[in-house]
């Protein structure tokens, strides 16, 4: 054992228990033991971080938690056996779709595969949407670099895909007028960064801007270059604009083990078959410290950083205009931002979220308690809000390493992985940077084995679904003579059309759940939460899927939405059974 591990030991042992052990593998050190509680688990983990490590691995135990296996998918056949592929994603969130497009520039074959039964069900659909400016991340981090340039991609790649997105700017407010002299430390911070265009906006400024902000805010830091869109709308985006220019996509597909041979993975096993790739992309969120694992290659460890947010009903919407925060400026350990306010892209108000530390990779369950204390640190911001005005709330998980940085490099010990890991808040600002660089990492790879060129016809352009609700009268009514089916409202809170719903269940990544036409669409999503229009969504998903009533699901395998029929009588002669 090193000085370095030993002076570690001493300290797990001092501050938490002496059943912990660490020792020193590659360029990280292992934490193995049993403790007594989650939150000596994670404690560990921050006490062993050091720069001269490459990361921590924390396999510590709490004695007496079970904490659940992947979920895995309901589904088995041999689609993909013995597939042979130039390169592999794993994992269908905005990390994994954005290195789908910036792939399908090349004349490559490229696989996504997802164990969800669509994209975007972890982290890509469970966030506040927000496109950060770049201003909390440490100075110096990848979170910094890939924050700021990825923020600057964005204007050019929403308009190319179809997808809405608005600048709204994002506010710092003071509750303190003397809060005004931290601004040239935040400014430095900003210029160190990269942010631009940040400055100080007095009491009457803020007010000009938000109207029914608090009357105790004395002041607010403006961030300009924040912006909001739909997370789940720019994952399918990125990943339809790829399904267009050749790559596949494999959905209900999870990844179990994986076959290597001299520092290189020849295979890797699925539910669906056996696949070889010749390059191997991790962006498998919080399960990516797994997928490194069956790669003999975890240098790091995911822990699970969960946070819950609440939505408003869109007749409150007016009450806010942007992006609204109150952080810890000075708790130098944060390992949030805090949460706020957030005028989402479709009108609705955001509210958190929070952050905390729990075992649980797939635990979306909200808690009463948590989700009133993110009402009650908030909601005073803009007291005209109550929270009888939430229509629904949520929960999403991060995924954190104990460095608290993303990890986006080619391995160092196996020659054909690329790993994009530990991507939580700014992610989905930091995307299409992300994507960028983790192309031109696989590019190289592939080089090394074989003669690839850029596609002379790759397209840019991805038209998303019609959104009647936002069109002027004629085009909307041109719309609707063309297609009648524009013109019947399903979903009544959001202004949804069956034409909208069935454009959906047909695209390039095709809707097969009540679930995913809502992340399309937005039927459902509206003050009933789906309690009008759900049956007339799931008739339509019947109807244009082919699959039987029974089947509809509402986010996959195991979430049927009917059992079975109630009444049914026989047809004489036929020998089959018809509904009443």
């Amino acid at each position: 054992m090193s000085n370095l591990s030993d002076k570690i030991q001493r300290k797990l042992n001092r501050k938490i228990s002496r059943n912990i052990t660490c020792r020193e593998w590659r360029c990280s050190i292992i934490l193995e033991g049993k403790v007594d509680t989650w939150e000596d688990v994670y404690l560990a983990g921050k006490l062993a971080v050091n720069d001269k490590y490459k990361g921590v691995v924390n396999k510590i135990e709490v004695e007496g938690l079970d904490v659940p296996k992947i979920k895995k998918p309901l589904l088995e056949d041999k689609y993909l056996l013995d597939k042979e592929i130039d390169v592999l994603i794993i994992g269908g969130g905005v990390i994994g779709s954005s290195i789908a497009r910036e792939l399908s520039k090349w004349d490559i074959s490229v696989l996504l595969v997802d164990k969800e039964d669509d994209l975007a069900m972890h982290a890509s659909s469970r966030n506040d949407g927000m496109i950060h400016p770049g201003l909390a991340p440490k100075p110096g981090t990848k979170k910094a670099y890939y924050n700021v340039k990825g923020n600057e991609m964005y204007t050019k790649i929403t308009e190319e895909l179809d997808v809405s997105f608005k600048r709204t700017g994002s506010r710092i407010v003071f509750y303190n007028k003397y809060m005004r002299l931290i601004t040239p430390l935040i400014k430095a911070r900003a210029r160190h960064n990269g942010v631009k265009g940040i400055r100080y906006l007095n009491v009457d400024e803020i007010r000009k801007e938000e109207p029914n902000i608090s009357k105790n805010i004395t002041g607010a830091i403006l961030m300009p270059s924040a912006g909001i869109l739909s997370p789940y709308k720019m994952t399918i985006a990125f990943a339809e604009n790829a399904v267009m220019n050749g790559v596949e996509i494999s959905l209900n597909t999870i990844v179990s083990a994986m076959e290597k041979k001299e520092d290189k993975i020849i295979s890797v096993s699925t539910n669906r078959g056996k696949i070889y790739p010749r390059v191997v992309i991790n962006a498998a969120g919080a399960f990516s410290d797994e997928i490194a694992a069956m790669a003999d290659d975890q240098f790091f460890t995911i822990h699970p950083r969960k946070g819950e947010a609440i939505l408003l009903d869109k007749k409150k919407g007016n009450l806010v205009n942007s992006i609204l925060s109150n952080p810890a400026l000075f708790k130098i350990k944060n390992t949030s931002k805090g949460g706020g306010l957030v005028k989402t892209i479709e009108g609705n108000i955001l509210v958190g979220p929070n952050a905390y530390e729990q075992p649980y990779k797939e635990d979306f369950t909200t808690n009463k308690n948590s989700i009133d204390e993110v009402l009650k640190k908030h909601l005073t911001l803009v007291p005209k809000l109550s929270s009888m005005d939430a229509i629904t709330y949520f929960a999403g998980i991060r995924a954190a390493t104990y460095e608290e940085d993303f990890i986006v490099e080619k391995s160092e010990h196996v020659k054909n992985l690329v790993h994009v890991a530990g991507i939580q808040s700014p992610g989905l600002a930091s995307a299409p940077a992300i994507a960028v660089d983790v192309e031109k990492m696989a590019i190289e790879i592939l080089s090394e084995i074989k003669n690839i060129k850029k596609k002379s016809n790759w397209n840019p352009i991805r038209k998303g679904i019609p959104k009647l609700n936002l069109m002027e009268y004629e085009k909307r009514n041109e719309l609707i003579k063309g297609r009648p089916d524009y013109g019947e409202i399903v979903c009544r809170c959001e202004e949804v059309s069956k034409g909208e719903i069935i454009d959906a269940i047909n695209s390039l990544v095709p809707a097969t759940s009540i679930d995913a036409i809502k992340r399309r669409t937005r039927a459902g999503m509206g003050r009933c939460q789906s309690g009008f229009c759900m049956p007339l969504v799931a008739k339509i998903l019947e109807e244009e899927s082919g699959m039987n009533m029974e089947n509809v699901t509402k986010k996959g395998i195991g979430s049927e939405i009917i059992v079975d029929e109630t009444k049914k009588h026989r047809i004489e002669g036929r020998g089959k059974h018809e509904s009443l």
